[in-house]
């Protein structure tokens, strides 16, 4: 049973998990042991519970208490339920709330690139495809929740993103991905060497003269694959591009030069999925 507690006041002790700490402190750098992040939304909450996350503190309006919330209230047993009405609790967050609850989640030990990959590779015999995506420098939380919503969806094997990316696990990041984020494996990337180290074809996404066209039958037979995704703006950075096993653009029609990264990722994901009987 959650153990209520009436907020009164925006100094109320415990509540600053939700109001005053910036995504940087909860993500906690220099002990990431003691990571944090914010769930938003009954469906998302309970997304990131079955996946295993522990829960550390709920805020909810008194009307949910029993109502939308009250089975992952229930789930998530002895922990602080910071309870008002709208006015407080959306003075306290300065948004108002989804559905009107949200949660605060332990973040997991961060775990090697290398382990992941030789998970996955354990993981499939020798006549199946692996497809896992790289996200390098996109920094939009919209753009992130977008790409991991669509890996999850097209089974994509795992996310790989590099340390200028956006944080997976950035509050906006989690919701437009409903929860997405919790249901495909993913790490940080250091360096593009280790994917050759596990066999996987890298798969620039780039508007080059060397590119070809993602129809192109050669690069979906390859057996692992690894789509790099790039910066809303400038794109992959060259010295990706030229490193890479293949340079892969999306044909457009009506003058439009690119799509949006997210909607990129999503053809991308699909034309090159995974062909396994």
């Amino acid at each position: 049973m959650a153990n209520i507690i009436q907020i009164n006041s925006l100094t109320t002790p415990g509540v600053e998990l939700f109001s005053t700490l910036t995504e940087a402190q909860l993500r906690n750098k220099v002990e990431p042991e003691k990571g944090i992040f914010i769930v938003e939304s009954p469906k998302v909450i309970q997304v990131a519970l079955n996946a295993g996350y522990e829960p550390l503190a709920l805020l909810c309006e008194q009307k949910h208490i029993e109502g939308d919330a009250k089975a992952i209230i229930k789930q998530c047993g002895n922990i602080p339920l910071y309870t008002g009405d709208r006015t407080i609790l959306g003075g306290l967050t300065g948004y108002t709330l989804t559905r009107g609850v949200l949660c605060a989640m332990r973040r997991r030990q961060e775990r090697p690139a290398r382990e992941l990959l030789q998970e996955l590779i354990e993981d499939s015999s020798t006549n199946k495809q692996k497809r896992i995506v790289v996200i390098d420098g996109v920094v939009d939380t919209t753009n992130i929740g977008a790409i991991f919503r669509s890996a999850a969806a097209l089974g994509i094997d795992a996310v790989l993103l590099t340390r200028n990316a956006c944080d997976p696990l950035n509050r906006r990041a989690v919701r437009v991905s409903m929860g997405s984020v919790f249901l495909v494996p993913w790490t940080w990337l250091d360096c593009y060497s280790t994917l050759q180290d596990y066999d996987f074809k890298t798969v620039a996404m780039a508007l080059t003269d060397q590119s070809v066209s993602i129809e192109d039958p050669t690069v979906a037979q390859e057996q692992r694959l690894a789509i790099i995704m790039g910066t809303e703006g400038d794109g992959l950075p060259q010295t990706t591009i030229e490193r890479a096993d293949y340079v892969v653009r999306i044909p457009m029609a009506n003058g439009v030069d690119s799509l949006n990264v997210a909607a990129a990722a999503a053809v991308a994901f699909w034309q090159l999925r995974a062909k396994n009987s």
